[in-house]
């Protein structure tokens, strides 16, 4: 799909449609979903190839046993489903059915993190990284605009093993190029910078892009950092970054518990110790409204990210 830098399109519509280009390079394709084709756009693969898509219906724990079994017959399956349910209801059938036995199934968690739309707050999927994240086997991808859940969808399909792909429900600003290029496990290097590092990840990274571009025009000096792949982390990334700059920011539509936060603070207590400060949801459950009312509530927009590094570099 034709994409424009600074477009905005929804990463569930960029989702759908790679399927379809996928659908015809891998014969092996097949697409389950969880009675919400629509919303995670996967009835365009349907509309595409009827024989290889399977309604299963609201059964997220049946169809993730169903995509173990047939990818022990060579299929390739991509299943789909709201993330807080493909994670949390869907958990045991994913540790012990797809992430342990090294399954070759890819996972669509869909409408991550705060933006549900009408679907309401029971919706909104703030732990579904740190379920995923500990377990052994699972790569872990959160596109940052459209054309980078483009490129992830593509990846997930060349990696041999279990994969989630995390994409939300919003629209969002295109903010890399046509030539990008998502590599496993690699941050990508937006600004650099001596004062401090942001680390970002998914639909935050247009978000601290933005805050960056703020501070820069304050005569502050940003690193900022964006991660595609929660799992692997870019370890040396990381590090470079708690060791040339005086902290570092993480940002994620996320709980601060368990996701880009603590796996940034885990690998730099081991290292290379410094001040790293979490935005991200503190250890609550959401409220449901307009979008950038409720980042904004939850100090998380790019306003919230400025502030919250000014405090830190006047600190320190």
């Amino acid at each position: 799909m034709k994409m424009n830098l600074n477009d905005r399109i929804m990463q569930r519509l960029i989702f759908g449609k790679t399927l379809v280009e996928l659908g015809a390079e891998y014969k092996d394709l097949i697409v389950m979903d969880a009675d919400v084709a629509p919303s995670t756009q996967t009835h365009l693969f349907r509309d595409a190839y009827p024989d290889r898509f399977y309604q299963i219906g609201i059964a997220e724990q049946n169809m993730t046993g169903i995509a173990a079994g047939m990818s022990t017959l060579g299929y390739i399956p991509f299943i789909s489903a709201f993330a807080v349910f493909m994670t949390q209801r869907a958990g045991d059938q994913v540790r012990n059915s797809i992430a342990h036995p090294r399954a070759n199934v890819k996972i669509n968690g869909a409408y991550g993190g705060l933006p549900t739309g009408r679907a309401g707050a029971t919706h909104s999927a703030i732990e579904d990284v740190a379920a995923m994240r500990c377990l052994p086997n699972m790569t872990i991808f959160e596109p940052g605009d459209p054309r980078e859940t483009e490129l992830c969808t593509r990846l997930a399909m060349e990696i041999d093993g279990p994969v989630y792909l995390r994409t939300v429900r919003c629209e969002v600003p295109v903010i890399f190029p046509e030539n990008h290029k998502v590599i496993l496990g690699k941050a990508f290097k937006m600004h650099e910078g001596k004062d401090i590092s942001i680390i970002s990840t998914g639909m935050m990274t247009p978000k601290a892009q933005a805050a960056a571009d703020a501070l820069a025009a304050k005569g502050m000096s940003v690193k900022l950092i964006h991660m595609p792949t929660i799992k692997p982390i870019d370890k040396e990334a990381i590090l470079e970054a708690a060791e040339t700059t005086k902290a570092i920011i993480t940002v994620e539509n996320h709980s601060i518990i368990g996701g880009l936060g603590s796996a940034v603070c885990e690998t730099v207590a081991e290292v290379c110790p410094c001040k790293v400060y979490r935005l991200g949801f503190k250890d609550i459950f959401l409220q449901c409204g307009d979008d950038e009312v409720l980042f904004s509530r939850y100090g998380m927009n790019t306003e919230n990210i400025v502030e919250k590094a000014v405090e830190v570099l006047n600190h320190k």
